[in-house]
This record gives C-alpha cells, sequence and structure tokens, in this order.
C-alpha cells in the first residue's frame, strides 16, 4: 500500500511538471492594426482609435485603442491558453510589469516589415518593436528572476501579425517602392525583413512562433470603394487577393525553412485569408447582413477619426457585420477566426 501511495505521488508530480513545461504561460504579440492593443494611443501620430465607437462592445465599453468595436484575435487567443482574456499594450501607463508577465502586446497600428511602411503615419516600425521586447525582459527579469523569465521568454507563443499595410498603404499607395520593385520582388523583400524579424525574436528566446498571412485584402471595405469609384462596381480587387495568396504561401515556404534550419524552434502559419473570404462571399451562413460595407457609418473610407461616435450612420448592432470599420473586422469576425485558429493552426501548443 505505500509503494502504491508513494508511486501514485509521484506520478502525480510528474503530471504536473509536464503540464506546467507543456502549457504557454504567455502571449507576446508583434505587429499592426490587426493586433494592436492600445500602443498607438502612446505616441504622435493621426492613426488612433481611443474614442468611441471604438471598443463600445469591449469590457466596461473602453475605448483602448484596438481598432475593433470589441476584442482583437489575439485577445482570444490568450483565453484560450488560460491566460488573461485580453493582452494588454505595452505603451500603456495603467499596467505595468506584473500585468505583461502573462501577455503583452508590441504591435502598432499601420505598420508592417518595410520601415517605409511604418514612416507613412508615423507609426512604431517593427525594429522598435523589438527593442520594446528586450526592455521587457529586462524588466521581466528584474520582477521575476532570471530563471523564472527565462522560462517564460522561452515557453511563451509569439505571435506576428503584420504586412496588409505594406502593400495598402504603401507599395500601391506610394510611388517609391513600386519604382524599386514590382509586386514580385517586393514580396521577396517584405520575405527577407519577415526572415530576419524571426531570427531575431530566436536569438532573444523566441521558440513557439505564430506568422500570420494576409487577408483577402482586395476585399476589405475601402479597396471595394475604390474599386466602385474606378468604374469597377463594388467588388473585390481580385489582384490585390492574387498578392494575398502568393505571399501567404512565401510565407508558408518561410515557416518551413524556419523548422528545418532552426534548432528547437516550432514555427506555424496562421492564415486567416480563405475564414474570412467566406464569410465576405457567403455572410449569411456566419450569421452576418452585410461583408460590402462596414459598421461604422457607411464603412467606405472610415477608419480612425473617420470613424467617429458623433457619425450618423454607425449600426447599432455590429454582430451583423463582417467588418467594424473600412479596414478592420467587427468582434464577431475576430472570434470565428480566432476559434479557427486555436483549433487547427495553435492547437499544437495548447
Amino acid at each position: 500500500m505505500e509503494y502504491y501511495k508513494e508511486y501514485i505521488f509521484w506520478l502525480i508530480l510528474a503530471m504536473k511538471i509536464f503540464l506546467a513545461h507543456a502549457k504557454v504561460p504567455a502571449l507576446i504579440v508583434f505587429g499592426d492594426s490587426s493586433v494592436d492593443a492600445g500602443n498607438n494611443n502612446h505616441i504622435s501620430t493621426v492613426l488612433k482609435s481611443n474614442f468611441e465607437p471604438y471598443g463600445r462592445d469591449f469590457y466596461g465599453g473602453l475605448p483602448t485603442g484596438r481598432f475593433c468595436n470589441g476584442r482583437i484575435p489575439t485577445d482570444f487567443m490568450s483565453e484560450a491558453f488560460g491566460l488573461k482574456p485580453f493582452v494588454p499594450a505595452y505603451l500603456d501607463p495603467s499596467y505595468n510589469i506584473a500585468d505583461f508577465a502573462q501577455g503583452v502586446c508590441f504591435a502598432s497600428a499601420g505598420t508592417g516589415y518595410d520601415n517605409k511602411t511604418s514612416d507613412v503615419l508615423n507609426v512604431i516600425p517593427l525594429w522598435k518593436e523589438v527593442e520594446y521586447f528586450k526592455d521587457y525582459q529586462k524588466k521581466l527579469k528584474a520582477y521575476l528572476g532570471t530563471a523564472k523569465a527565462n522560462f517564460i521568454i522561452r515557453e511563451a507563443l509569439y505571435v506576428i501579425s503584420v504586412g496588409t499595410n505594406d502593400f495598402l498603404e504603401n507599395y500601391y499607395t506610394l510611388p517609391h517602392r513600386r519604382s524599386q520593385y514590382n509586386v514580385d520582388q517586393y514580396q521577396a523583400f517584405l520575405l527577407g525583413i519577415a526572415e530576419k524579424f524571426t531570427l531575431d525574436l530566436y536569438q532573444l528566446g523566441a521558440r513557439k512562433i505564430v506568422l500570420t498571412g494576409l487577408p483577402p485584402m482586395g476585399c476589405l471595405p475601402l479597396e471595394r470603394t475604390t474599386n466602385y469609384f474606378g468604374g469597377n462596381g463594388n467588388e473585390c480587387i481580385k489582384s490585390y487577393n492574387v498578392v494575398a495568396l502568393n505571399f501567404n504561401g512565401k510565407l508558408n515556404g518561410l515557416v518551413q525553412k524556419l523548422n528545418g534550419e532552426l534548432t528547437g524552434i516550432r514555427a506555424v502559419l496562421s492564415n486567416p485569408y480563405n475564414t474570412l473570404l467566406q464569410m465576405i462571399q457567403k455572410p449569411s451562413a456566419f450569421g452576418f447582413e452585410s461583408a460590402a460595407v462596414a459598421c461604422c457609418a457607411t464603412g467606405l473610407f472610415e477608419m480612425g477619426y473617420l470613424c467617429h461616435r458623433l457619425n450618423p450612420f454607425t449600426c447599432p448592432d455590429a454582430n451583423k457585420y463582417v467588418f467594424w470599420d473600412s479596414f478592420h473586422p467587427t468582434e464577431k469576425t475576430n472570434r470565428i477566426i480566432s476559434d479557427y485558429v486555436i483549433k487547427h493552426v495553435v492547437n499544437v501548443f495548447l
């Protein structure tokens, strides 16, 4: 009997140790407005969303700086891993290192892989997000001690969601990069930056990495409206979607390369393209009423300050819309995409 009790004790202890090491202790986020939890509130840029109606369906109805009526994908992912129900922004002074120990967001709306993209609206470039991460590591080690901090850094899940702005706010809008690269060459240029960025995170201790692909960016309400005024009707810009598909394929190749070359890494591709396109093509199948325009005002050109609480056209129920403003999904859309990613992509880390 004593032997049996001792065996059970050690078995339970072994299971606890295994689960402790298997669990993701923190979610660490890099990228653009798809995952920005409010960092842009605290820098000098016009690209902010810290006012109503943004955040009207978030906890307490607070406009936190998320470009959404509620939570964004990384918030749902954090909750799925048994962490906090949202990931706080690193530059938000209402949080401290104790809050960031389980998750932290360095993302900045409007940024891209390309430094020229972040220059467009004077937002945080990707290299600066890495500098904030280094600063975070120092604070985490001072708070928890080196051993425990290193465990969190090693076992945390790193989510990188960026790239759309490089095309829509930079390459297709401004002449500089188009004069240097054709679209295939520009994709290769961005892939090179993505690889270096991921290697930088790896050198800083990251081992579990999620690279996020591009959405069907030609179907965003802003692009459909641009297409409409260009005389092509309210249709998606197919050439933009082709670029997104091609880039996602190349990003998947990068993921495979990283897994093959770096010791101890586990990288995966989170590709929102097909899930979002299904919602856009058949919104009623997901309980939506509209995908061509957005909830916020007309959903044509409204984003940031053009999506304002004084605008009389903002819809009363965002759950009926795929898009919140002309560029960003509603909380309901984010939840559907996140559920798919959690079940089919990051489930390998659960």
